[in-house]
């Protein structure tokens, strides 16, 4: 789950509003019919949402995408953008998608970034000796040859490195910031290190950005700015943090020796992995459901996101094992390089761009797949009308919250161009770390999740008029 997702979304979904209150798209009428019979109509499909949800949770299909996500990632393992396990997995998939039975599946080639970790260590070496937990961050340079050994400056935001720039000099900042949301707490992994250079720091410590911690430090993305030093970054432990702030505010000397030896390679071959069930009516028109392939290198992957890009599989399989065949195509795509700041969407958005017109609705599933509460949309009143008429189908499930702004690095830029956007609610706690392991899911609420997007996209593609654009 790429940082910057959260708070850029608000932007954009902002710029949406504006747009929106420019057109005529008020929830008086649906594809030129009184909005209350389009609510009738989509009533009446109650029979269909529960032989979704039969089908998912009791049926069949029971238990089916938790067995499939557990294959693979047993199988594959964690697959960090332009390592050996990112092309095993994406054969994997390539080669279960067409077993599966699944239409138009294909792979769509994209250049992306090729970062190594190698090995890293911090070792506090006064007030008293302490080998730390670390996971350097993406991007990152490597520390000189037998590593940076300097004091620490401990800072609580970045209005205290400010106001404190001149002790920074030659030492290394921890950021101890506390956790408001990953939102807002994300900008100091993305940004700490080149805030921290600008300022004459050798490298930077970060609190992972979590509200919980059992002394496992979390990685992630960041961001060196253009014409600021590069300077080695990494993320500590919560308790580690905490710790040094501690012994920071009694006056005691705290000395780092950080070594840290990753690499950056030239931007590596991949793809992204395409399905469809192809409409029967308007194949060209399209409703986007999405996952990412790509992992951090720690853990197996299976939160972030290995279970977003199975629930986007089980929608297409529980549609074609019911026979559904929507009017408009549902394709799946399940991308490369999310977690690089959505690389592969990025090239597919600049490939596809010219049949904007077309797509109809977009999702991204990366938000977890823990106890689904509902769905957050980006979209005109009258789209939002419908999918609230929609979300009333998922009672069953309890499912029927619907947020604003749907959210998502590989979509916000179809939502920046006018196409409505959805994404679920599953409030999912930071999780890129060692602990992502399929264990931490439950079966259950994987069958809850897969329904809730089948369900949402069989009624939006099959049953309902075209949700309305203001381009």
């Amino acid at each position: 789950m790429q940082g910057r997702q959260i708070k850029q979304c608000g932007l954009s979904s902002l710029t949406l509003l504006a747009t929106f209150l420019h057109c005529n798209c008020l929830p008086h009428s649906t594809g030129g019919k009184p909005f209350p019979e389009t609510a009738k109509e989509i009533a009446s499909y109650a029979k269909v949402a529960k032989s979704i949800i039969d089908l998912a949770v009791y049926g069949k299909a029971q238990n089916r995408s938790y067995e499939r996500l557990a294959d693979f990632t047993d199988t594959i393992g964690n697959r960090v953008s332009g390592s050996k396990n990112l092309d095993l997995a994406i054969k994997y998939m390539f080669s279960a998608l067409r077993k599966d039975g699944l239409e138009n599946v294909h792979l769509e080639p994209v250049k992306i970034p090729h970062w190594v970790r190698g090995e890293e260590s911090a070792v506090m070496l006064q007030p008293r000796n302490h080998t730390m937990a670390i996971l350097g961050l993406g991007s990152s340079v490597a520390t000189p040859q037998g590593g940076i050994e300097a004091e620490v400056l401990v800072v609580e935001s970045f209005e205290e490195l400010k106001k404190r720039q001149k002790e920074a000099i030659g030492k290394i900042v921890v950021y101890n910031q506390p956790f408001v949301s990953y939102g807002e707490t994300v900008q100091y992994r993305e940004f700490g290190a080149s805030k921290a250079a600008e300022v004459g720091a050798v490298a930077t410590l970060i609190r992972s950005i979590t509200p919980f911690s059992i002394n496992s430090p979390h990685t992630g993305w960041q961001d060196y700015q253009e014409g600021v030093q590069k300077i080695p970054t990494a993320c500590i432990t919560v308790e580690d943090a905490m710790m040094m702030a501690r012994m920071a505010k009694r006056g005691q000397r705290i000395v780092v020796r950080l070594t840290m030896n990753a690499q950056t390679f030239p931007d590596a071959d991949s793809f992204n992995t395409v399905a469809e069930i192809i409409g029967s009516e308007h194949p060209e028109q399209v409703v986007l459901l999405s996952g990412h392939l790509d992992s951090w290198d720690v853990g197996q992957g299976a939160m972030d996101d290995g279970g977003g890009a199975l629930i986007s599989w089980e929608a297409l399989s529980l549609l074609k094992d019911l026979g559904l065949r929507p009017r408009r195509t549902l394709r799946t795509v399940l991308w490369s390089a999310e977690e690089q700041g959505g690389v592969g969407a990025q090239q597919y958005f600049q490939l596809h761009k010219v049949n904007i017109s077309n797509f109809n609705l977009v999702m991204e599933s990366d938000q977890g797949t823990f106890t689904p509460l509902g769905l957050q949309f980006t979209g005109s009143v009258q789209a939002r009308a419908v999918m609230a008429e929609v979300m009333k189908l998922l009672k069953p499930i309890n499912t029927t919250t619907l947020e604003e702004h749907g959210e998502g690095i590989d979509i916000e830029m179809w939502m920046d161009a006018g196409v409505p956007g959805v994404s679920q609610v599953c409030r999912l706690p930071s999780i890129v770390c060692l602990g992502d392991m399929l264990k931490r899911l439950p079966r259950s609420l994987f069958d809850s999740c897969s329904t809730c997007v089948s369900l949402t996209f069989v009624i939006l593609t099959s049953h309902v008029p075209l949700l309305q654009k203001c381009f």
